[in-house]
């Protein structure tokens, strides 16, 4: 097998501002990429690019930078930590061979830190814990690390002892010492890894005089299989910590598997548009290899593909390249139709995108501030549609109107930004409103019989029932193909999500199960196209008959105010439908945490500003959806003509009309 030059990918994940691009401007400069680490306050970071970004002073896309330490070739993703950019995230975590999570020495574990956390243990990711910002003033490393070890994992293990008595000489220091063998450290290391090492269990029983070498070799293996969490401590402002951190990747975690003889098996995780070069797509290739000018098949389309270019990161530089190999990450220039999410080549060697981690919870529409401008403003957010497949994009055409579902009211800030200095366009958004859901009241049954007017045929019959919360859609066919050709089976099931984006309250239908029990279709005047237009009429049908349920977002929320307004606080969480399990005074300061609807507490973040003089903090984290009494949500309208509308939707999907 030929052998290339082995590569590590690593993620950089926290809430927001825990210190990532800075950590990440300073393994730049440690590593010699770069002479001075850049500023956020001063807007001069390498990795955020974006004017918006150095304005704002916080990250809105993921941002990818290489170096070399101890001859390892390292891939850096820098990750944006605000909610509103999780979207971005979450197509990263996929593509990693390992991460740094970042966690703040003086705020501790926040909301996102746990989503972000949860989503990498599923996955197994190696993660390295780095409790950053050990010199602010209110750092407290015990307490940071007893969060961490209640709140997110009881296998994160300190590898090292952090002693902040002395602002003014912060000591942190390895327990692999001699003189820290027996201590309380080290003991919680070995019984923690014991519990997941057979042949350490029976040594530590036995009272064995263990070599740090020993403890080292299973620790390394246990990193690898996301069992054991380690956590170091730095201050990445000052570069303290930053050395210990680049030494902990190389030794613990693992390098991507060097199989570039075997087939292709490459992920599509980021689009970028390129006003000089077009459109990049940015792979990470899990097998094989990539050639300039191969022609791929992208499994997710069904079609090929030429490749015209293909560039590489060194340092913070991009180099143009005649191949990568299993391992790296590259943007591929030619993959004009690829999206985010595509499988190009094998899927069987892709990881599975196990856990959604960005849900956009409100739509809003947008216009342009000059009326000529309109088509390049939707020219302008399809493009964009393709960069984050969240905007979910939706271009009424028959009312000229344009809608895009967002995260939150800071993304709304981005996007008019980027609209400006990227296509020259200015526009406003209207007011955004929370995307409520349905789902099945009952069991029940929907049917249609499309036999007129000829020449059609298509009868379809189907079972509906509620799932629990998180299903999605499942779908199941009964009906053999003596009786349904399976070309108009595959209609019918191409049509079910389409039809199940509006129901009856104009709401996507969701957590729900459609068995196909019965139908037929006829020899001579069945043809295609017949079955989409039965199922969207045969699903509205069954949903009519049994109801479905409003659902609204709920938020979990974390409320931090000065211990003076605590009970005004409660009563307006009562006051927006929430409800609160935990209170807790601690040095004049009212915590309180609990659940409450998007939609009653869009504005609550600044009337909270107000009441507290500033001095209020208010965290959260989406919750899931519940049901709502239809006269506390919001209709939808419809789009297009409704299916229950019987005639006049034939009329429509045959194109008789408008």
């Amino acid at each position: 097998m030929e052998r290339h030059t082995p590569v590590k990918n690593i993620g950089i994940l926290a809430h927001v501002d825990a210190g990532k691009t800075t950590l990440t401007e300073q393994l730049l400069h440690k590593t010699g990429v770069v002479k001075n680490p850049g500023s956020v306050d001063k807007g001069t970071t390498y990795t955020d690019s974006l004017e918006v970004e150095k304005q704002r002073g916080i990250s809105v896309k993921a941002s990818d930078v290489n170096f070399t330490w101890k001859d390892v070739n390292i891939n850096i993703i820098d990750t944006p930590g605000h909610v509103d950019f999780s979207g971005e995230v979450q197509r990263a975590i996929r593509v990693l061979d390992g991460a740094v999570l970042l966690i703040s020495a003086v705020e501790g574990v926040e909301p996102q830190t746990e989503v972000y956390f949860n989503t990498l243990k599923t996955m197994k990711t190696p993660t390295i814990i780095f409790i950053n910002k050990i010199d602010r003033v209110g750092a407290d490393a015990l307490r940071v690390l007893n969060e961490v070890q209640n709140v997110l994992t009881c296998s994160a293990v300190p590898l090292e002892i952090c002693d902040l008595e002395n602002p003014q000489e912060l000591q942190v220091e390895s327990i692999f010492q001699e003189k820290f063998k027996g201590n309380r450290h080290m003991e919680y290391l070995l019984e923690t890894m014991a519990d997941k090492d057979e042949e350490l269990l029976q040594k530590y029983l036995e009272e064995e005089n263990l070599s740090f070498e020993f403890i080292w070799d299973k620790l390394k293996a246990l990193i690898a299989g996301g069992e054991i969490y380690p956590v170091i401590y730095g201050a990445t402002l000052k570069g303290i910590g930053v050395l210990e951190l680049l030494d902990l990747l190389i030794e613990v975690i693992p390098f991507a598997p060097d199989i570039s003889d075997d087939d292709l098996s490459a992920l599509v995780f980021k689009i970028h548009h390129d006003s000089s070069q077009g459109k990049a797509s940015y792979v990470r290739l899990f097998s094989g290899k990539i050639r300039n000018r191969d022609v791929l098949y992208n499994h997710s389309k069904g079609m090929n593909e030429k490749v015209t270019q293909i560039k590489k990161l060194q340092g913070i530089k991009e180099i143009d390249v005649d191949e990568v190999h299993a391992g790296e990450i590259a943007r591929v220039f030619g993959l004009s139709k690829s999206v985010v999410g595509d499988v190009l080549g094998n899927p069987l060697g892709i990881p599975d995108a196990t856990t959604n981690i960005a849900l956009p919870l409100m739509t809003t529409q947008v216009f342009p501030k000059v009326k000529e401008d309109y088509m390049k403003m939707v020219e302008a957010f399809l493009e964009l549609e393709e960069e984050d497949p969240l905007l979910n994009v939706e271009w009424v055409r028959e009312k000229n109107e344009l809608h895009l579902q967002i995260m939150g009211t800071i993304q709304l800030e981005i996007l008019e930004n980027i609209l400006k200095s990227r296509f020259g366009i200015q526009v406003f958004f209207g007011k955004p409103s929370v995307i409520y859901k349905e789902t099945p009241s009952s069991d029940g049954i929907g049917f249609e019989r499309y036999t007129m007017p000829k020449p059609c045929w298509a009868v379809v019959k189907f079972e509906i029932k509620p799932l629990p919360q998180g299903s999605g859609l499942v779908y199941e066919s009964k009906v053999r193909t003596e009786k349904i050709k399976q070309r108009y089976q595959n209609e019918i099931q191409e049509q079910l999500p389409i039809t199940l984006k509006q129901g009856l309250y104009g709401w996507e239908v969701v957590d729900l199960k459609v068995t196909l029990i019965d139908g037929e279709d006829h020899v001579m005047h069945s043809n295609p196209g017949d079955f989409h237009i039965a199922t969207a009429m045969g699903i509205m049908n069954g949903l009519k008959n049994i109801g479905t349920t409003l659902l609204e977002p709920i938020i979990g929320f974390r409320i931090s105010v000065p211990e003076e307004i605590g009970g005004k606080v409660l009563n307006d969480i009562v006051n927006m439908r929430g409800n609160f399990h935990s209170t807790e005074v601690s040095k004049d300061t009212f915590t309180v945490e609990g659940k409450m609807p998007v939609a009653t507490s869009l504005d609550y973040p600044v009337k909270l500003g107000i009441t507290s003089h500033g001095k209020g903090v208010m965290t959260t984290k989406f919750s899931g959806y519940s049901p709502i009494p239809l006269e506390l949500g919001k209709k939808r309208e419809r789009v297009g003509v409704n299916p229950l509308d019987r005639a006049k939707y034939i009329l429509y999907a045959r194109n008789a009309i408008n």
